[in-house]
């Protein structure tokens, strides 16, 4: 997957700003560095303690002078890759951070693959593989309830209590193994009931942890909200009202969003994805019937449902209808929305009869009246509090994957236990959910697992 033993190099922050950082780590680190950097105090870097900065300049290889940095040197194994590691804080530039690490590369760095700072770390043992994942979280979460998620990942929480469920049924695990060991004997160590119990609590925590996914991964990608109806109700306005911006086209001209159109939109600390779709109506455009073709496939993608009318005309019975099913399906939080009431006090032309579990909510996307009570509605639908009071919620397919086969795998161990079968039949259950719940932590690993998940992350970490 990785080369081990030598020096990497990349660019730790994005170019074009007005500084930069290059991240150099490797047992020739220190080295590689003080062939171009020059400190003011003449002391080679190779011999300064960890966790200090210096100031000087750098130069290439031949001479000339390419900036005046900061080093901060950090000294294995107290670095974030447990190796000698140095962050050279230069200007922003794009010419001059390639300068500086094509000197490093001169000098026998090489450059780093995508997320080999971080594998390196977990190899170290400085973070295990869930907490891995973490990092690549944080960097891409951009509203608060994304960035608690990953802390809580990060700092470990995650993995502490994947691990009381593991050590749990490492001491099941032992016990059925040495009821195997003395097999001839007919020797019992267990107790059946007790160790169904066991079982059976192991099995809930995993099943909450599972149940938790369509939360995590909703707020990871972000929370899907369609706003649909007929065309020309407001619906790009809306979608313009919320992101405060002129995101989508707007016209007189029924039919001019032919297409959807997406906008991550952060409200009170959740990330929500509104797509705004073509109106709903018969079509003889070929263009606008793909266009309402894709409104029914965002339909079937959202998690939150805004159908959207305009309040100086009486409901259509098709949207009464479409109201009814989203209604029903259980699939989706539904509120039906009233547009063009530019007067909060003028009566709604609204005639046909809603669901009454449905919210109506009367607003005005081009004045913001009764955008508050949307957005208050909105985040209502999303009970982010585990979230936010620091408890562990899934949002990685591949522990979603693992947990639901450790689930399954536990079934069959308690089925087994209640159908007396014998011993090592249960004893194999075990085993493979123990390795289940240990190639989420890293504790099992599989190099070709190892490679897919750090590709995913940016080069300098």
């Amino acid at each position: 997957m990785f080369r081990h033993g030598d020096t990497i190099v990349a660019p730790a922050t994005a170019a074009g700003g007005a500084l930069a950082v290059i991240r150099i780590s490797g047992p020739e680190a220190l080295a590689i560095c003080d062939r171009c950097f020059h400190g003011r105090r003449h002391r080679p870097l190779a011999a300064q303690s960890g966790y200090t900065a210096h100031f000087g300049t750098i130069t290439d290889p031949e001479g000339t002078f390419i900036d005046e940095v900061i080093v901060t040197v950090f000294r294995a194994p107290s670095s974030y890759t447990g190796e000698d590691t140095a962050e050279i804080s230069c200007h922003g530039s794009r010419w001059i951070v390639s300068a500086i690490i094509r000197t490093l590369l001169h000098h026998g760095a090489r450059p780093a693959e995508a997320g080999e700072f971080t594998a390196r770390a977990f190899l170290a043992g400085k973070l295990d593989l869930a907490q891995a994942e973490a990092v690549a979280d944080m960097i891409a979460s951009d509203n608060r309830a994304a960035h608690d998620m990953a802390a809580t990942q990060l700092r470990g929480h995650y993995s502490d209590d994947l691990s009381a469920l593991r050590a749990e049924l490492v001491r099941l695990a032992s016990l059925l193994e040495l009821e195997l060991d003395f097999s001839e004997e007919d020797v019992t160590f267990a107790d059946r009931t007790e160790l169904n119990g066991l079982l059976a609590r192991i099995q809930t925590e995993i099943d909450r942890l599972t149940d938790s996914f369509s939360l995590g991964n909703a707020i990871k990608e972000g929370v899907a909200v369609a706003i649909v109806g007929e065309p020309n109700v407001g619906k790009s306005t809306l979608l313009n009202r919320l992101a405060g911006d002129e995101r989508a086209m707007v016209s007189d001209i029924a039919g001019t969003t032919r297409d959807t159109i997406e906008e991550r939109i952060t409200i009170g600390g959740i990330g929500f994805r509104f797509i705004d779709t073509a109106g709903i109506r018969q079509s003889d455009d070929p263009l606008e019937r793909m266009g309402i073709e894709r409104t029914y496939r965002a339909l079937e993608q959202a998690h939150i449902v805004l159908l959207m009318t305009d309040g100086r005309a009486p409901l259509p019975s098709d949207q009464t209808a479409l109201l009814g099913q989203l209604a029903t399906d259980g699939r989706h939080k539904v509120a039906l929305l009233i547009n063009k009431c530019d007067d909060p006090c003028a009566p709604s032309a609204q005639q046909e009869p809603v669901p009454a579990d449905i919210p109506t909510l009367r607003i005005s996307a081009k004045y913001g009246h009764g955008i508050d009570r949307l957005t208050s509605w909105l985040t209502s639908c999303v009970d982010a509090s585990a979230i936010f009071n620091g408890q562990s919620v899934v949002s990685n397919v591949r522990h979603y994957d693992r947990l639901h086969h450790a689930a399954a795998t536990l079934t069959e161990a308690r089925r087994a236990l209640e159908e007396s079968l014998p011993t090592d039949l249960v004893a194999e259950e075990v085993r493979d959910v123990l390795r289940t719940i240990g190639e989420i932590t890293g504790e099992i690993t599989d190099n070709e697992i190892l490679g897919e998940i750090f590709s995913k992350f940016c080069v300098g970490k």
